[in-house]
């Protein structure tokens, strides 16, 4: 028997250093050597795509960036394996600020910055978060000098404190918000099925878009967190709400969740169109994807799961955010508890100074 010719010669799949399941290409053409792991669905459009990028002649480019400047960490770090080895998803996100930087700053030499540069670019920024993550991206450009290019003058952000954050972060799903939803999409629509999987597992929109059947082996749905590698095993005996939902599934596909034309979403396409349906179901554009996971999350630790079972569910190696969500449920309960401590108070003290009906006989009596 003949084996069939892969249309992708060198691919195969393998285990990061994160335990993460990735396709890796591994190739050697005219003598140059390609290893590289392609982050999309196997066989699709994206795939294909960044498999002939990896396998095309690179250009000669000869760099003339000024090796003194933040435009050259950039760069460096960009093309560097530490950068290749993130998720797609942090890649993206990172690159972005990255550019942004250099776009901003980029001819600066780094050892001429100044504390007061720094707090310049992150009032630019606006909102606390986001110049908080332009604080970090910066620290991480000179600790990359530090590391790479034996820099070892000041960093200009360790003199810089970061903004004060009052929110909790994304808005979590409320009780009320989840019924709303479930009265309006009902049972076997692309929406609710999107809907329970996310609350049942807890997954993010990059992990949720990419599963399909084969997430599923004898009762178990298993995934691993695009982010950080995590692995989550949850017994779908215990989702039944994601069960039924599954379950209205008659066709064949390679993903749960896809496109009208039958593609998967990418992370921010299935981002959107969930943005899309919450409002269509008359909610806030505040409930979002990551909302929902902390309403997963927020109702083991009410129930009372430990630290260590919320962050199973999440796929979280540490135990940071479990904490927090732990905390929250017990503030919650421990107001609760002083409320009952004024009903009670607030009854003792209406029963003072009240005569007792069998009093008042006797001293009717004895009169």
């Amino acid at each position: 028997m003949t084996r069939r010719k892969s249309k992708f010669p060198g691919v195969t799949k393998a285990t990061d250093r994160h335990g993460k399941s990735r396709w890796r290409l591994r190739r050697t053409i005219k003598g140059r050597k390609i290893d590289c792991y392609i982050d999309a669905v196997f066989g699709s459009d994206e795939f294909r795509a960044l498999y002939e990028v990896a396998i095309s002649e690179p250009r000669e480019q000869q760099s003339r960036t000024d090796r003194r400047t933040i435009a050259f960490l950039v760069e460096d770090y960009l093309g560097s394996r530490a950068f290749g080895d993130l998720s797609k998803a942090t890649r993206y996100a990172k690159r972005r600020r990255l550019d942004w930087i250099r776009e901003t700053i980029g001819p600066a030499h780094y050892a001429d910055l100044l504390p007061r540069h720094i707090a310049a670019l992150m009032d630019r920024k606006g909102g606390p978060e986001a110049a908080n993550r332009l604080h970090k991206e910066i620290a991480q450009i000179y600790k990359w000098a530090n590391r790479q290019h034996g820099y070892s003058g000041p960093h200009p952000t360790s003199e810089i404190d970061r903004r004060k954050i009052e929110t909790q972060g994304y808005h979590t799903w409320t009780h009320e918000e989840i019924a709303q939803f479930r009265e309006f999409h009902p049972s076997g629509t692309k929406p609710r099925l999107a809907f329970e999987l996310v609350l049942g597992t807890g997954a993010a929109r990059q992990d949720a878009a990419r599963m399909g059947p084969l997430n599923i082996r004898g009762g178990v749905i298993r995934y691993a967190r695009g982010k950080t590698g995590g692995k989550v095993e949850l017994p779908l005996a215990k989702l039944p709400d994601l069960t039924r939902e599954l379950a209205t599934i008659n066709d064949q596909r390679t993903v749960f969740i896809t496109r009208k034309d039958g593609k998967p979403y990418t992370t921010e396409g299935f981002g959107n169109w969930f943005a899309d349906v919450v409002v269509a179901a008359g909610l806030s554009t505040k409930c979002r994807t990551h909302g929902l996971r902390k309403h997963g999350a927020m109702r083991l630790a009410e129930a009372g799961a430990t630290e260590a079972q919320i962050a199973a569910f999440l796929g979280h190696r540490s135990h940071h955010e479990a904490r927090r969500y732990i905390a929250a449920a017990n503030r919650m309960t421990l107001a609760s508890s002083a409320l009952d401590l004024l009903e009670n108070l607030s009854n003792l003290h209406g029963g003072l100074g009240k005569t007792h009906p069998q009093d008042a006989e006797k001293k009717g009596k004895k009169s």
